[in-house]
């Protein structure tokens, strides 16, 4: 059923915290789901750099709400860095409606103005297949170079956002070469988006602190 989620989509669901039903950090969430977006219209083409700067291939739209959100915001001329800050809640709350379309998320809006959404996912099967797909990629001898670009992706994701579940501080540092080389295959794509995902821990504090860009 993954099969025709995008990144971003996976990205929260791995995020996903079942107990406390909401992400396992929000703002650190919307992070990983524009940094999820950005490899996505990456891996798609949508996406290269030209110097510093990102430079979008906005026709045709790729059909995909969220990443079409974020195409047109790279249509500006910004490095990755400014573009996975940029919008980050409004994407966030976008991918969350994408999966309630779906049906794997129920959403039940605040009673408040200052309350949070509570979200379930519906289908508890779908992210512990993606986990145990994952865990796999980790842990496997199949070379990074022979990784799906997706889960390459995802680990290198996972591990700088600190989503536990997937890639616990052992691990991450059991297999630190593994990861890196994951990280190392975005600059593939970019050398842009492999920095602003290695930069993704900072950017993260910086985020907490009440940096702009919401």
């Amino acid at each position: 059923m993954t099969d025709n989620l995008s990144l971003p989509c996976l990205t929260y669901l791995l995020a996903h915290d079942a107990a406390a039903e909401a992400p396992y950090d929000r703002a650190r969430t919307a992070l990983l789901v524009r940094a999820a977006a950005l490899t996505d219209l990456a891996l798609r083409g949508r996406l290269r750099q030209d110097g510093g700067t990102v430079t979008a291939s906005g026709t045709p739209p790729t059909g995909d709400v969220v990443l079409d959100g974020v195409l047109r915001d790279a249509q500006d001329g910004h490095g990755f860095k400014y573009l996975m800050r940029r919008h980050r809640k409004r994407t966030l709350t976008a991918v969350e409606d994408q999966l309630a379309a779906a049906g794997l998320l129920t959403l039940k809006e605040p009673r408040t103005p200052f309350g949070a959404r509570r979200l379930t996912v519906t289908e508890p099967a779908v992210p512990a297949a993606l986990h145990a797909r994952l865990a796999t990629a980790l842990h496997g001898t199949t070379p990074v170079p022979e990784l799906p670009a997706t889960d390459a992706a995802l680990l290198a994701l996972a591990a700088a956002g600190g989503i536990r579940s997937v890639i616990s501080r052992r691990e991450h540092k059991t297999h630190r070469a593994r990861v890196d080389a994951c990280t190392k295959s975005l600059a593939t794509l970019a050398p842009g988006l492999e920095r602003a995902v290695r930069d993704l821990p900072t950017t993260m504090i910086a985020a907490q602190g009440g940096m702009g860009g919401s």
